[in-house]
């Protein structure tokens, strides 16, 4: 009976098997992909342009939400109010006409902050790669989103932004993707705006967007 019940089991031990395997090369395949990626961010105004010597390494698309919460105003009312940096968000670089994670974006508190960094209570905006490495960036350079702007053109949407690491770090294991990170571009952004509707305080709201985020390195 026992050897009957290994026979059954056989098949479906080797479907785990291959299953795994195959979860085992996507992960690879997104590994050699974000590491090798030829990526030419689209131009962008001087506000939201790294310094010259930066080179976009690797381009993240991001689907995630932006936050808020309602806030008392100094006339009495009530407005949204972005719970900076509070974003959630996750990145997505396309293979063979799929899409595989590559980056996660939160905020977290900066562990490895540059000297001189002041470490806000609430936290950096934080990529995490999956090697784990991470850089915490904090903005320099806005753009509103503006049908006259190529790389920021829907109007309405939040704006497009250049942050600049305030921390970097290898992932445990050794994982650099993300260590030599300079700067981050946020372009293309589509929604997240904050609501139009009336709140009350204390309440929060999250509201979706996508945009398209660049990573920039020295090319010392």
């Amino acid at each position: 009976m026992q050897s009957n019940i290994r026979r059954t089991n056989e098949p479906s031990l080797i479907r785990n098997l291959f299953a795994t395997g195959l979860v085992l090369a996507c992960a690879l395949s997104s590994a050699t992909l974000a590491s090798a990626q030829s990526v030419t961010p689209p131009p962008t105004p001087t506000q939201i342009t790294p310094p010259e010597g930066e080179h976009a390494f690797l381009v993240g698309h991001a689907i995630g939400s932006q936050g808020y919460t309602c806030l008392p105003t100094a006339t009495g009312g009530t407005s949204w109010t972005i719970n900076s940096p509070r974003p959630e968000a996750t990145l997505f670089s396309e293979s063979f006409g799929q899409l595989f994670q590559i980056i996660t974006h939160f905020a977290s508190i900066n562990e490895k902050p540059k000297p001189g960094e002041a470490v806000p209570l609430g936290g950096n905006a934080t990529w995490q790669g999956f090697d784990t490495s991470r850089v915490w960036a904090k903005a320099t350079g806005v753009l509103p989103a503006s049908a006259n702007e190529e790389s920021c053109p829907n109007t309405g949407s939040i704006p497009c932004l250049l942050l600049q690491s305030v921390g970097n770090e290898k992932g445990p294991s050794g994982g650099r993707l993300l260590f030599k990170t300079d700067f981050v571009q946020r372009l293309n952004t589509n929604g997240g705006a904050a609501p139009t509707t009336s709140c009350t305080v204390g309440q929060t709201q999250l509201v979706p967007y996508t945009a398209d985020y660049y990573f920039f390195r020295s090319d010392n």
